[in-house]
């Protein structure tokens, strides 16, 4: 009996392994790139966006002589809808206290809700009524009168203007302090308003960038 021998079936060489492990890795690193790419962007696009309310803010001043919210002749300007006047202190606060951002603006009646409105009627920004601009990372922003606590080894309390925003995550937190500040969540002009995010491996922020 005549026994026909079969033939093995062909499988990867080793080159042929490498090359498509090669591959493989170009396609993840390309991946990772445009993940970088996309993070530095939106941490890009956010720092504007603040950037961007400081204009109005000083824009509406040099037009006006007062910051929005705090100008005692808005009434006047305004109509549509009504807002409250402010009490032209140079102080974007209730009175000359610290004053905690309001996130979740609806109506008129405080400084700071009023700003937003007023910015808007002045053709300077865009939005509806008195509610709070947005960022990029889905929180809102705020913008008060404010005393910035300590947070970490030498950081001391500071009252000033500050814009706030909310729900950023910890990393971005970290990158925007290295990026554009002196890297530490307690000082400088990018600073923590809860605890150090500098140190942090988890979580979101509400962090201040000084007015």
């Amino acid at each position: 009996m005549k026994f026909i021998k079969k033939r093995s079936e062909a499988g990867f060489t080793l080159v042929e392994l490498a090359i498509v492990l090669v591959i493989i890795g170009i396609i993840i690193a390309g991946i990772i790139k445009g993940q970088e790419l996309i993070t530095n962007a939106k941490i890009k696009r956010l720092y504007n966006a603040q950037k961007e309310i400081a204009a109005a803010i000083y824009t509406y001043y040099d037009r006006y002589g007062f910051y929005p919210g705090d100008d005692p002749q808005a009434v006047a300007k305004f109509t549509n809808p009504a807002v409250t006047n402010g009490n032209g202190d140079a102080l974007i606060s209730v009175g000359a206290a610290t004053t905690n951002p309001n996130f979740t603006c609806t109506v008129t009646g405080t400084e700071q809700c009023d700003l937003w409105c007023e910015v808007r009627q002045a053709g300077i920004i865009s939005g509806s009524r008195f509610t709070n601009p947005t960022h990029q990372y889905g929180g809102a922003i705020a913008v008060s009168y404010f005393q910035m606590p300590a947070v970490g080894a030498g950081s001391v309390v500071q009252l000033a203007h500050w814009i706030h925003l909310q729900n950023i995550p910890y990393d971005v937190c970290q990158i925007l302090d290295r990026q554009y500040d002196d890297g530490n969540a307690g000082t400088g002009t990018i600073r923590s308003e809860t605890t150090d995010y500098m140190t942090a491996t988890t979580g979101v922020f509400t962090i201040g960038f000084k007015l």
